[in-house]
């Protein structure tokens, strides 16, 4: 299983969201994130995900949300297991990389039709204050073909 990490920076009642260009998930809105390496931490993979996708480093952070997503691929069957954080002090200043252009966009008005299918689901949740445990399974055209979401303990 592939551990991945996954932050959202939040302000009053915005969120920070970026358009990945390139590579995996090109052309959707997605937080900040990526793979855990072998020997790093969560938090530390996290915040060099931050800082290499959008120029910010994560100061103040709470884990939101842990999902597992069971993905149908064309050739075989994936698991990634995200750990997913909501971040409300980070240092910088949200800039455009060569992998990521980010944008805020209000809670309530989040471009779900540009987002992962699952994004639906969980993610308007955890922005209002749930903590949330999801397991999604994926079709091999990445929609949500079965889903299961309980409190986090």
């Amino acid at each position: 299983m592939k551990q991945l990490t996954l932050v959202f920076l939040t302000k009053e009642d915005k969120v920070l969201l970026a358009m990945k260009k390139r590579g995996f998930g090109a052309g959707r809105w997605n937080g900040l994130g990526g793979k855990v390496s072998d020997g790093e931490t969560v938090e530390g993979a996290m915040a060099r995900e931050a800082q290499e996708e959008a120029m910010v480093v994560p100061a103040e952070y709470e884990k939101v949300a842990d999902i597992v997503f069971d993905e149908m691929g064309p050739q075989s069957r994936e698991l990634h297991k995200v750990d997913v954080f909501l971040c409300r002090s980070w240092e910088g200043e949200p800039a455009e990389t060569e992998e990521m252009a980010p944008k805020w966009f209000r809670i309530d008005e989040l471009p779900l039709d540009k987002m992962w299918d699952d994004d639906q689901y969980w993610l308007p949740r955890v922005l209002n204050g749930e903590k949330l445990k999801c397991r999604f399974v994926l079709n091999d055209r990445d929609k949500v073909i079965e889903k299961k979401l309980t409190a986090l303990a």
